[in-house]
């Protein structure tokens, strides 16, 4: 068979950058988007997949820098799918972020916030402290890999070290891969969940065949050397067991000290993965909502209570409200933990709209939503109708935030007061934001 002609290398000027790291180039009316490539820069490059509009390319040499590119400090960068900024220096991550935020908000929204909020960073470095590790065990290597998958293809990127996740974390992935190497049952373990607490670190293998006597001894020892929690998921959630086969343990712990408080949750609870930056929103979330004594508060999609018992630690009534049982009672037990009787908590499944709730009221003062990264859309009525003067909605899609809040001000009477980005995940695409919103004076 005729091996496929390769394409010509090409130069041209790169215009724009893309979050996810591509730089864009305009050659005879089509877009060629160059990986790794820099707004500013002059490159050279080959195109490797052609579509109907644009064109995807290799990079193949920097002609001219962008003064702003680095020195990537990871060895997998660029082959590993977890980062996509690690060529560009943070102070441009951060404008590039909140540039995609304006231009969500402008194209989507159809608005612009009345203030940009100074945008929020903390470490470019060692902040994960959530992560889902693929496994395979690679014959052509003969050994097992773990690792993130490699960027744009199902394998799993040849790592010996993560450069943005916690130390403690980062220092697990090798001997990892060590330890299932040794197992009968390595071929059956698709992926591995870590997780670090103040108290300690967690690890969940996802197991499809029950691991022999061996194995379990194993994982054991693994525990201890390392200090790890180690669960075996065979299932869904509910499969979750110890080595010993019991269901109870300990809980991970992590504090909010500007609050005094401490929050306690599972190994695979939803939490904040970057927990400096956790405490940064935070803070900017109770300046921007300033919650006084007595007012009652509506947290939707609150999760193990975050930001509720932050809010109750300020004196107003806080109802949390959150689609996930377990989820919920993990928060009522916060709650007692840290002595806070003025926070509430109810399931409720915000994705339907028109549903009479017991909780719901006409007169909170303020609501606080962090949802998913489909946004609130069908939430959006229920919290017009609260009566809520001041609206602060924590987002983890720029696009999602955009399409909602031109309907919070189109449709139901709200102003964008003030907006700005949360680099919750330094040298990613991911573009988390906060925005503001006060009823408009009638």
């Amino acid at each position: 068979m005729a091996r496929r002609k390769e394409s010509p290398v090409e130069q041209a000027s790169i215009r724009d950058l893309m979050i996810d790291g591509r730089g864009v180039a305009d050659l005879t009316g089509k877009a060629v988007f160059v990986d790794g490539a820099l707004a500013g820069e002059e490159v050279r490059f080959r195109r490797r997949r052609r579509r109907k509009n644009y064109d995807e390319a290799e990079l193949l040499e920097v002609v001219v820098a962008a003064a702003d590119r680095i020195d990537p400090r990871c060895d997998s960068f660029g082959i590993c799918g977890g980062c996509a900024l690690q060529h560009l220096e943070a102070g441009a991550q951060l404008r590039l972020k909140e540039q995609v935020l304006l231009d969500a908000l402008q194209r989507i929204g159809g608005i612009a916030p009345e203030q940009l909020l100074p945008a929020l960073a903390g470490r470019p470095f060692g902040y994960r402290r959530r992560a889902r590790l693929g496994v395979r065990r690679v014959d052509k290597k003969n050994r097992v890999l773990v690792g993130f998958r490699e960027k744009h293809k199902p394998y799993i990127a040849d790592m010996q070290h993560c450069e943005t996740l916690v130390e403690p974390l980062a220092e697990l992935i090798s001997p990892l891969a060590e330890l299932i190497e040794t197992l009968s049952v390595k071929r059956d373990i698709p992926q591995v969940e870590l997780s670090y607490g103040d108290n300690f670190s967690a690890a969940v293998v996802r197991v499809l065949t029950a691991p022999a006597a061996a194995d379990l001894q194993a994982l054991q020892s693994f525990a201890e050397r390392h200090n790890v929690q180690v669960w075996l998921q065979t299932g869904g959630p509910d499969t979750l067991r110890l080595l010993d086969g019991s269901r109870e343990a300990e809980p991970l712990e992590y504090e909010l000290p500007e609050f005094g408080l401490r929050l306690q949750y599972g190994p695979l609870d939803f939490v904040q993965v970057n927990q400096d930056m956790n405490q940064r929103m935070l803070t900017q979330a109770l300046q921007l909502l300033h919650p006084r004594p007595g007012e009652k508060l509506l947290d939707l999609f609150c999760g193990i209570g975050n930001f509720s018992l932050p809010l109750a630690r300020s004196g107003a009534v806080v109802t949390g409200i959150e689609l996930d049982a377990a989820m919920v009672g993990k928060a009522r037990d916060n709650a007692r933990f840290n002595r806070l009787d003025n926070a509430e908590f109810q399931v409720a499944d915000l994705s339907v709209a028109g549903q009479q709730q017991p909780w719901w009221r006409s007169d909170y003062d303020a609501v606080l939503l962090d949802p998913p990264r489909a946004g609130a859309l069908e939430a959006l009525p229920l919290v017009a109708g609260t009566g809520a003067g001041r609206l602060l909605y924590v987002s983890c899609h720029p696009g999602s935030l955009a399409r909602d809040a031109g309907i919070l001000v189109r449709e139901h009477g709200y102003r964008l007061r003030k907006a700005g980005v949360m680099d919750m995940f330094p040298q990613t695409g991911h573009v988390e934001a906060m925005a503001l919103f006060e009823r408009a004076a009638t």
